[in-house]
């Protein structure tokens, strides 16, 4: 690195989301669907002008992701929400080109209030196809008794005569056989609507940017459903796939402790405020540099000088992962760097114990290190004013 940080910084390199933003634009054009930015992945909105050359929406799911859409990418947003609210509805159907509702009850309390608000929207409906191979149930929208979507059993035979699109979500970080395997489920249970409709929204969790992600079975797959149903326009809204290994978090070291033989180095991050998913998941973060030790660990690697677990300065007790082994012994004042840490964390940090959120800096392909945003008392006051 050319340059030096002593304070917390997310750093995302234009470079590589340029990589995967042309990838993501190249499979769009290939297979003749759209694909438009999930915020709740990735919601960086002085980054957008670089988005806007790749792709012309995004997806929010509230009125501040609408607006943020509507104001700051230029482009009204593909918005579902699983609950509608008197006081906002209007204000997000005029940030909306497609509003997809979770429910007949919502759409039938919504859709003409929504429709004067915006007479050009496009109205859905989302669907559960009751099938999901997401691990964690946490992340599960189709597990037993889900909130989300209605289920085949209990939708009408004629659809309303504004509802123009079908919207599913299945996906989590999967792969183009998992949508395979969804769309049969998908089909068996609702293509005898697809004639009633005009679009169609496979929603996110498409990790088409990850190495092993198979490209030409993802097309394939898009096209051979666009040749059994070619009036049906294709909308897919991955969130993580256009952040995906595009940028890191950097972190200092500013205390070692030990306590029964478990050296911990105390960082000025958090896994809770600045890393939520890696404890939500869980998953190991991958740290530059370190060897990540997994399984049941020996006393004789436990007590090597370069082991340690990773810790966060907040009062949460589980606030820590690891252990990690480093190609030296780590010192106050060291650099700790994990990787692909843009999507998700940054739309999901808080200020839990009120510590800071880390600046966000962009890495311009010159090699400029533009600081984009850096947070102070005032952000966190603010959210009790």
């Amino acid at each position: 690195m050319s340059w030096k940080l002593e304070r917390p910084c997310y750093i995302l390199e234009e470079v590589l989301l340029r990589k995967n933003l042309q990838l993501i634009k190249s499979i769009a054009d290939e297979s003749d669907v759209e694909f438009i930015l999930a915020f709740k992945a990735f919601a960086l909105w002085k980054t957008f002008p670089i988005f806007r050359e790749y792709i012309n929406a995004t997806t929010a799911s509230s009125l501040f992701e609408a607006r943020l859409a509507f104001e700051e990418f230029g482009a009204k947003a593909h918005t579902y929400s699983p609950a509608y609210t008197d006081y906002e509805i209007e204000d997000i159907a005029r940030c909306s080109s497609h509003l997809t509702f979770n429910s007949f009850s919502q759409y039938s309390r919504y859709h003409e209030k929504a429709r004067i608000a915006n007479s050009e929207l496009s109205f859905g409906l989302r669907i559960n196809p009751e099938y999901s191979e997401i691990g964690t149930l946490l992340y599960n929208p189709c597990a037993p008794g889900s909130r989300f979507g209605v289920l085949a059993d209990d939708m009408p035979e004629q659809l309303p005569s504004d509802i123009e699109g079908l919207h599913f979500h299945c996906h989590c970080e999967s792969g183009a056989d998992v949508l395979k395997r969804t769309l049969s489920h998908v089909e068996e249970k609702f293509s005898k609507w697809f004639g009633q409709i005009k679009w169609i929204n496979f929603g996110g969790g498409h990790l088409v940017t990850r190495k092993d992600y198979d490209i030409a079975l993802l097309t394939k797959i898009l096209k051979d459903f666009h040749n059994r149903y070619p009036h049906l326009k294709v909308i897919l809204e991955p969130g993580s796939a256009f952040g995906w290994q595009t940028g890191f978090l950097v972190s200092q070291v500013v205390d070692i402790v030990e306590n029964h033989g478990i050296k911990t180095a105390i960082l000025n991050v958090s896994f809770t405020c600045h890393m939520p998913d890696c404890l939500e998941m869980p998953y190991i973060p991958v740290v530059r540099g370190a060897e990540t030790l997994e399984g049941n660990l020996t006393d004789d690697i436990m007590s090597e000088p370069k082991v340690y677990r990773l810790g966060g300065n907040s009062c949460l007790s589980g606030d820590y992962m690891g252990m990690w082994r480093f190609p030296k012994q780590l010192e106050i004042g060291d650099s700790v760097i994990f990787e692909d840490m843009l999507h998700y964390t940054t739309v999901k940090t808080n200020m839990f114990n009120g510590i800071c959120h880390p600046s966000i800096a962009l890495l311009h392909t010159d090699g400029w290190l533009e600081m984009l945003r850096e947070f102070t008392y005032k952000d966190y006051r603010d959210r009790m004013d």
